[in-house]
């Protein structure tokens, strides 16, 4: 088995081609509509995103995580992750080309567990672009721990009444259908007693209390919604999957969610890096430019390695994904990955924050935004912490405990054991002397 760290020549046309399409054509719309990115398009927006979707397809890399058949190039995920590195450089690019969270994991689950008519009803123009979609499953007392859920679905006739609390429902406001994860059957674990539902948002008793900011957002300007389901009525063809699948489904959920978090925070990460070495290479201080001063070098030799290191290890998560067809078989790696992502992002941003100085901590400057979304990448799709509990049971499975009192490695039982072994060699020695 040979070891290949380069890219094809023609997939490195097509991301070459992305990356001066991404810098001349979508950054721009970072800084005209920021607020918009989730938004679905008024007739202004239409006439200047559909174009620039038009030429992503063209180009062949709308949506290309997924197969011909919804839409996409049947890339997998190594080639999206590559294709994500330049993509996460703007908050604008994933939209435009189609792989935008939440909704390419909202996307993944419709396609593997909807019905024909959800796919049609919901699958096909949440690919194509025109409408947005919102994972709800996080509520108030219990956190992103779904056995503390307590949101209910109800049978009544042919339909599913749905009453309870949730927190955190990103694009809520938004978005034109919600999934959400509710128990249908208090009396079995929730591994087994809990179910999906594709929710409209306008169905009545879908009420939006508040739309909660992250830091430094106005009061009720936030994505992130706290909903009231008051006897939300949904039909019986809502329901996604069976009955009491909703684990299975939420893990290939996020599973999928996480590695993509990922594959965008190599690029978010690597532009913090970008504008660290343009500073340092720029700026004078005490008679020579900070690119000279050692704790600057440091900075940037700290960054450039730590970011390796990630990128390497996301690539080859993507890789064994596509390898396996099944996240399940990668759990240890996307869950190691999640643990990394905050902590690469909020460490390379701090790092150039503070190289720019006093504007890098201004709002004049994105290192800020970044150490605030390094933040939620580490609760995002389940604590930081919880995401280490399962690396390391996980690697625990591939050990044995010691069946000796002395541990495996200890050097005098290994140091006799060896003797032993050489038994007869050392007596000749011995003789010889």
């Amino acid at each position: 088995m040979s070891w290949d760290f380069e890219t094809d020549p023609a997939f490195q046309e097509k991301l070459d081609w992305a990356d001066e399409f991404v810098r001349a054509e979508i950054e721009p719309l970072d800084l005209v509509w920021p607020d918009r990115v989730f938004t679905p398009l008024d007739d202004t927006l239409r006439k200047v995103v559909d174009p620039l979707k038009q030429e992503v397809r063209r180009q062949k890399l709308w949506a290309t995580h997924l197969g011909p058949d919804l839409g996409g190039e049947g890339y997998g995920q190594l080639k999206l992750a590559l294709l994500n590195e330049i993509l996460g450089r703007s908050m604008w690019a994933p939209v435009v080309f189609g792989c935008q969270a939440p909704d390419t994991g909202n996307a993944e689950i419709i396609a593997h567990y909807g019905t024909p008519e959800q796919k049609e009803r919901y699958l096909r123009p949440l690919l194509d672009g025109e409408i947005f979609s919102c994972y709800s499953m996080t509520e108030p007392q219990g956190g992103s721990d779904p056995t503390m859920f307590t949101t209910r679905a109800v049978k009544d006739g042919d339909e599913w009444v749905i009453n309870g609390w949730k927190f955190f429902s990103s694009n809520a406001r938004t978005s034109s259908f919600l999934i959400v994860m509710a128990v249908t059957n208090p009396d079995v674990s929730a591994h087994q007693g809990m179910s999906m539902f594709l929710v409209p948002t306008d169905t009545l008793g879908v009420n939006i209390v508040r739309n909660v900011g992250l830091a430094g957002e106005a009061e009720d300007e936030g994505s992130h919604a706290l909903i009231h389901y008051e006897d939300a009525r949904v039909p019986a063809e809502a329901l996604l999957g069976g009955e009491g699948q909703a684990f299975a489904i939420a893990q290939t959920r996020l599973g999928g969610g996480r590695i993509h978090h990922a594959m965008r925070t190599v690029g978010h990460a690597k532009k913090a890096l970008d504008m660290m070495c343009e500073r340092a290479l720029s700026r004078e201080t005490q008679g020579e430019l900070l690119a000279k001063k050692q704790f600057v070098q440091g900075y940037i030799a700290d960054s450039y390695a730590q970011l390796a290191q990630f990128r390497l290890f996301v690539l080859y998560t993507a890789w064994t994904i596509d390898k396996y067809n099944d996240y399940r078989k990668v759990r240890k790696d996307i869950a190691a990955v999640k643990v990394l992502m905050p902590g690469v992002l909020h460490d390379i941003a701090w790092r150039a924050l503070q190289v720019h100085g006093a504007l890098g901590a201004s709002n004049e400057m994105p290192f800020a935004r970044m150490m605030l979304g390094a933040s939620v990448l580490g609760l995002a799709d389940g604590p930081t912490e919880v995401h280490k509990v399962t690396v390391a049971k996980q690697v625990l499975r591939d050990y044995r405990p010691s069946d000796d009192l002395w541990p495996t490695e200890h050097l005098p039982k290994k140091r006799a054991a060896a003797r032993a072994k050489y038994a007869e060699f050392l007596e000749h020695e011995v003789g010889n002397l």
